[in-house]
């Protein structure tokens, strides 16, 4: 069931009805026919690896503030998801990087304000200094094996699946 926060259609203003539509309970704008289907939210994120060690950003927000990550971010509308992991690389690290290749696609939603899809892929850098930003407060490179504490189960899956 869904949470019934949605009270008026951002289309004419008129209160919305609840009603069981496609399968679930849904909004509806019985003056303008407007029904509302609640869209995934997703992410993509960059591995990179240079001399044996990993990208990883600090978090300066919760959740998991203080715990480290891959590079990533939300994909914004109408966006290439390798130009937004590309982006979110250059925003977070200072680094801007060239896309290798995709490692994987996860079904994801490890907390309330998170993306839902994850898309992975591998970077090279082209170039830039190291410098966090954005939403990061630390960029570094860590060895496999001596990892920082990670933010997310994702991120602990794709590294630990580089250590088998």
């Amino acid at each position: 069931m869904m949470n019934q926060t949605i009270q008026f259609c951002p289309y004419c203003g008129k209160k919305v009805t609840y009603q069981q539509l496609f399968g679930s309970l849904r909004p509806i704008c019985e003056a303008c026919d407007w029904i509302y289907f609640a869209d995934p939210k997703v992410a993509a994120a960059v591995l990179v690896i240079q001399e044996g060690k990993v990208l990883l950003t600090r978090r300066i927000n919760e959740p998991y503030q203080g715990y480290w990550s891959l590079p990533a971010g939300f994909i914004n509308a109408h966006e290439n998801p390798m130009d937004a992991a590309s982006r979110e690389c250059l925003e977070e690290t200072g680094l801007k990087v060239q896309i290798s290749r995709l490692i994987d696609v996860f079904s994801v939603h490890e907390h309330e304000r998170g993306a839902d899809i994850l898309i992975v892929y591998t970077a090279n850098i082209l170039e830039g200094t190291l410098t966090a930003g954005d939403d990061a407060d630390q960029a570094a490179f860590f060895d496999l094996k001596a990892l920082p504490p990670l933010a997310f189960k994702s991120t602990s899956l794709i590294l630990n699946s580089l250590n088998q």
